[in-house]
């Protein structure tokens, strides 16, 4: 099984330069296609909850304590499984491990739709987290390969519009199967797409460029970056290099700032939809598609971060995370204090909040601790600092569905939630999130 994920032996290098230019040139094409679609598929298998909880509330199947409980087994399996996955992608072949990632989601997704027993439900959402962290390490890997360092930033905001793509898809879509069928479509209609995507993206993907007879990037490009050497203990090597990250302090403060900067990421995608519902009165299918708004403003905004900290800062993240964040925690305050049916001023409030959102998921989630690593360990970065972002995701869900069931109050028989509390703490987190940041504002990246 492990040779079956093996990274594939260097071959001799090609010498005809006009062939290099060519096979480089489409195999980047096809690596970013398949990374940012085969991602956004990723999470379709990831949020159906967030769209079916106020069926399954309304139904009885479920309570707010439970669902609470149900997904944050999915963010310790993923904080795990990014962790673990990320150290392992480093000796990986993505072109296997990405797709057999998505594939074991999406049989998961199809069971879970079968089978509403609570224990069984938090197993599974536990093992979907754990394969769900197939997916970032290895797209950063195959980012980190094929793309150089001084265009790192534009690309990874291209590959990072996968998650806001993702998650319209999610809550556009799946909510129109949901409310068209029942609660149970919106784990299996999911989680069909994503087995014939799986199998699409096991031809699409590539291996390293020397596994082809390409000369590294930064040699492509001409980058005057030389390229990494390796050694007969390659392995060995990666392991021990891995390991410096725990003696990076800049990397722990940027996993402290993700892990807040997740709590308020969450909240909105794991009980945005429902706080529309219950706090401003809007319909599953309305709810959903202000949550669109929100999702389809990521996808510009992740690519912006990554233009403007590449094109103006010098490839420096922290001014534009400080940016970022004072508008994030602007737009979250207006979503929680606009007036019921003020739906104008909440749309946009939800457009600016995903703009800013994504960016800072891109820097804080993995660019940034990509950044200041060595390049040969960036699925080791982004695992390390995805163990934070998602023990943050994990908390916020524990903590968000007790605070919202113990504000629980019944009239003519019909639940009614109130969202105060769980408000102060979402708010909070993204504040504390914007300090840290600021504190790294002189931290450099490094080749």
């Amino acid at each position: 099984m492990l040779k079956f994920f093996a990274r594939g032996l260097d071959q001799p290098l090609i010498q005809d330069p006009k062939t290099i230019d060519r096979l480089y040139r489409k195999k980047r094409i096809a690596l970013m296609l398949s990374i940012t679609l085969g991602y956004a598929f990723y999470y379709t298998c990831r949020l159906g909850l967030s769209i079916v909880k106020k069926p399954l509330i309304d139904a009885g199947i479920f309570t707010p304590i439970d669902l609470g409980v149900i997904g944050s087994a999915t963010f310790y399996g993923y904080a795990a499984g990014k962790l673990i996955n990320g150290f392992l992608t480093d000796h990986t072949n993505i072109k296997r491990f990405l797709p057999f990632g998505l594939l074991v989601s999406a049989f998961i997704n199809i069971v879970m739709g079968l089978s509403p027993y609570l224990w069984l439900w938090v197993v599974l959402w536990g093992l979907n987290g754990w394969f769900q962290g197939f997916g970032a390490p290895a797209s950063i890997v195959g980012l980190s390969n094929w793309f150089s360092n001084n265009e790192r930033g534009r690309y990874y905001g291209i590959w990072n519009a996968s998650h806001s793509i993702g998650e319209t898809l999610t809550f556009v879509l799946v909510a129109a199967l949901v409310s068209a069928f029942s609660w149970r479509a919106g784990f299996i209609a999911p989680g069909l797409f994503c087995v014939v995507v799986s199998a699409v993206l096991f031809f699409t993907l590539q291996d390293r460029p020397e596994t082809m007879g390409l000369p590294p990037v930064s040699v492509w490009r001409k980058d005057g970056v030389p390229p990494e050497k390796t050694t007969a203990h390659g392995s060995a090597s990666i392991g021990k290099l891995q390991l410096s990250i725990l003696k990076m302090p800049a990397i722990w403060a940027v996993g402290a700032a993700s892990a807040c900067m997740y709590v308020s990421r969450y909240a909105i995608n794991s009980w945005g939809v429902l706080y529309l519902q219950e706090a401003k009165g809007y319909s599953l299918l309305e709810a959903g598609s202000i949550m669109g708004v929100n999702t389809v403003a990521g996808i510009f905004g992740c690519v912006v971060f990554g233009f403007v900290s590449d094109k103006f800062f010098h490839a420096r993240r922290p001014p534009v995370n400080v940016l970022y964040g004072v508008l994030e925690v602007i737009a979250l305050i207006v979503i929680f204090t606009a007036a019921q049916h003020q739906t104008w001023l909440l749309t946009a409030a939800f457009a600016v909040y995903g703009f800013t959102l994504s960016g800072l998921m891109a820097s804080l989630g993995g660019l940034f601790a990509v950044d200041i690593a060595p390049k040969r360990i960036a699925g080791a970065a982004m695992g390390f600092v995805g163990v934070f972002s998602y023990l943050g995701a994990a908390l916020q869900e524990r903590v968000s569905g007790y605070l919202i069931n113990q504000n629980l109050t019944l009239i003519d028989g019909v639940r009614h939630y109130d969202f105060a509390q769980a408000i102060y703490f979402w708010v909070a987190a993204s504040v504390l999130s914007l300090i840290i940041s600021a504190s790294l504002w002189q931290v450099k990246p490094v080749d």
